[in-house]
Order: structure tokens, then C-alpha cells, then sequence
């Protein structure tokens, strides 16, 4: 297992233990509007009785057993295994059937092509070095016209530092960086502390997405801002640098591995040239 992989396990096994943010499980209210809750955004379709749904790099009892409680055939896929006794503990005493597995949201080699068809995943590629691996993972596993809704951590987000200055945020980190960020030493909400995190460019989050064979068909910035929320704390933070982006993407036709993303200077994209 890689380092970062093994950190990052790590991590979140610990922050099990603790109870920290998102390792808590779906609670009744979320359970007994299964439907309502799995629509995400009004872009799945409440009637999920047979589909088959992947919950990508998505443990802690969270996601799985509400897609499980609508009816879905559901696999729960995390790098912790913490996280996944949290999906079979609540399925166990729920009586839901779930499908766990062990393994790095870049290597879905355990599952079968065209598996599925709809694959959800929460904020989580920031964990992984390489999107491109996930995307290519993910429409493997993707039946073609299948969809696959994902969160994501805006770069911006990522390059700003967390204490507020005169209101507003200092970009400490570069956009075109390589290897992890510095590592958070405290929970921001927009960070995790502990864990080893990247950051991926839009290029990279959208375009990436695209040459991996799907096509985005909605794209939302979920909203958690408040000017008047104390500076430093999330709210606030939001309201000056979204921290997340949703995404709809709809798998089409038959793709292979995306080809290495191209990067240019061309004096035809550069203002006033």
C-alpha cells in the first residue's frame, strides 16, 4: 500500500474512534425519507427500488443505508475499515442488505465492468493524487447511460490559508503545485485533520471528467455562507471561497483510460494577446 494510502486509512480510522465529522451514520429522520434523502439535488430519481448503486470512497453509515433503505442494491467502497463496520453495523440492525469493500477509490479492480448503475461519492478525491485513476475506475464500473454524481473540494478553497485577514483569505498555496498540501492540524470544514490531502485544478476536476467519457449535465455550489458568521469559522470562510462542488455526470458510450491532460501556454488563450 502506497503512503498515502496507508496515511490516509489511518486517518479515518482514527477519526472513527474519536466520532469526528463524517464518520457519523445516517440518522432515523434521514432513513425513514430514504427516497427524499437519495435524490440529491433533485438529480436521482426517487424510485431506486433494483438500480444498482456504488457508493464510492463513501463509509461511516452515511450514504449506504439510505440508498439501501430506497431499495437499491447497494456496494459500499472505503479505504477504512472503521468506516465500513459503520455501514454494517446500521445495515445489521436495520436489516438492510449492503455490500461492503475494502479498497482505494482508484482501484476498483474487485468489481465487475458496466456493474452499475448509478455510483455516488462524496467529497473525497481530494485524497488521491490522481483523479484521473478514479474517473477511469468509475467508468469502468458505470454501465453506459448510467450516472455518476460527485463532491469535490474547490482548488481555491484549498490554496487559502484558514485565519481570516481584514475579512478576507490569503492564497498561501499554489494552483499548480504537486505532492500534498501541509497537512491540517485541526477540523476547519473544509479540512480534515490528519489526513493527507491534494488538490486537483479545474482542469483536471471537469475537463478530466469529460476525456474520461462522461458528460456533465449539472453542476451546483452548495451553499454554506453566512457574512455574518465569526471570520474563521466555515460560514464565513464560504461566503468569500466556496468550499465544494456537485456534479451530475452522465456515462456515454464506450471509453477507454483518458488520455494524459494537455498542458498549454498558447498565446491564442492568453487576454489581449
Amino acid at each position: 500500500m502506497t503512503d498515502f494510502l496507508f496515511h490516509n486509512r489511518r486517518a479515518w480510522d482514527d477519526r472513527v474512534r474519536r466520532g469526528q465529522a463524517h464518520t457519523r451514520p445516517a440518522r432515523d429522520g434521514a432513513l425513514a425519507q430514504a427516497a427524499e434523502t437519495a435524490s440529491v439535488h433533485d438529480w436521482v430519481d426517487t424510485s431506486l427500488a433494483g438500480q444498482r448503486v456504488l457508493c464510492l470512497a463513501a463509509g461511516g453509515g452515511k450514504h449506504g443505508p439510505v440508498y439501501a433503505a430506497a431499495g437499491a442494491q447497494v456496494t459500499v467502497v472505503d479505504l477504512s475499515p472503521r468506516m465500513l463496520e459503520r455501514d454494517r453495523h446500521i445495515a445489521a440492525s436495520r436489516s438492510l442488505s449492503i455490500h461492503t469493500l475494502e479498497t482505494s477509490m482508484d482501484d476498483l479492480s474487485a468489481l465487475e465492468s458496466a456493474q452499475f448503475d448509478l455510483v455516488v461519492q462524496p467529497v473525497s478525491t481530494c485524497y488521491v493524487p490522481d483523479i484521473r485513476k478514479v474517473y477511469a475506475e468509475v467508468a469502468r464500473v458505470l454501465r453506459a447511460g448510467g450516472l455518476y454524481i460527485s463532491q469535490h473540494k474547490q482548488p481555491a478553497c484549498l490554496q487559502a490559508e484558514t485565519p481570516s485577514r481584514d475579512g478576507g483569505y490569503r492564497i498561501r498555496e499554489p494552483y499548480y503545485r504537486s505532492g500534498p498540501l501541509p497537512e491540517s492540524t485541526m477540523d476547519t470544514g473544509h479540512r480534515e485533520a490528519g489526513c493527507m490531502e491534494f488538490l486537483h485544478r479545474w482542469e483536471q476536476l471537469i475537463g478530466g471528467l469529460c476525456r474520461s467519457g462522461f458528460v456533465i449535465e449539472d453542476l451546483r455550489e452548495p451553499r454554506s455562507n453566512d457574512a455574518s458568521a465569526a471570520p474563521g469559522t466555515l460560514a464565513h470562510r464560504s461566503h468569500y471561497l466556496p468550499p465544494f462542488v456537485a456534479m451530475k455526470a452522465r456515462r456515454v458510450g464506450s471509453k477507454g483510460t483518458p488520455s494524459e491532460s494537455i498542458e498549454t501556454t498558447s498565446a491564442l488563450w492568453v487576454p489581449g494577446s
